[in-house]
């Protein structure tokens, strides 16, 4: 599984990327507005951090103006993932950005049928809000397992399934059991990953034993 870091914070993107554990970024709108940033600018930013992919979400919602946003977007660098949302006219910016070459993240995904809308579209990624959908009582892990069925089902279909409003790390597990092929994290969350109560346990035992040998390797 693929890992992207749901953020707009430079620093906590170079510290994931120097850790090894990025695969790439995810941004919206609310996340720029959060960081304060000039949106082009920060985006900009990113990209030249992190080798894999970046997605910028286009900030309007009628055809036109998308397609122009999504156009000059995908200047930004070699990167980037255009953002568009599951929407007859996302969908419709999406098959155009994609037919150019333009890797296209397609967001807001609540059901299985519209990920298929997306996959035909020509979407690079989609993306199904599972925290969003658990907010609400229903199941976000399922959405993903009928996604991957129907994926799997068309082998034609090259759409990755991006598993997004990730909310704990047991989302992060249950997406990789499902087959997700991405989960895109909160970096406090990606750092919660490799921590655990009998690691530190068994770590601090080792350390303790050590010490009593006397002997240092250096």
């Amino acid at each position: 599984m693929k890992f992207f870091v749901d953020t707009a914070d430079l620093k906590d993107i170079q510290e994931l990327n120097d850790l090894g554990m990025l695969d790439g970024v995810t941004t919206n709108p609310s996340i720029i507005a959060k960081s304060g940033a000039n949106f082009l600018e920060r985006i900009a930013q990113i990209c030249k951090i992190v080798d894999g992919p970046v997605s910028a979400e286009v900030a309007s919602v009628d055809y036109e103006t998308m397609m122009k946003e999504g156009e000059k977007i995908a200047k930004i660098a070699d990167n980037i993932a255009v953002k568009v949302p599951l929407t007859e006219a996302g969908l419709r910016v999406c098959k155009n950005l994609s037919g150019n070459g333009t890797m296209v993240n397609v967001t807001l995904c609540f059901s299985a049928v519209q990920a298929l809308l997306a996959a035909k579209a020509g979407a690079t990624f989609v993306s199904p809000f599972i925290g969003r959908l658990d907010d609400i009582g229903q199941d976000g892990m399922e959405l993903i397992a009928d996604i991957r069925q129907i994926y799997d089902n068309y082998p034609d279909l090259k759409t990755e399934i991006l598993a997004a409003s990730i909310r704990h790390p047991q989302h992060v597990l249950m997406s990789a059991m499902m087959g997700a092929d991405v989960a895109t994290i909160p970096a406090a969350t990606i750092k919660a990953l490799y921590k655990h109560p009998l690691t530190d346990k068994g770590l601090s035992g080792f350390v303790d034993d050590w010490k009593k040998t006397g002997q240092s390797i250096l």
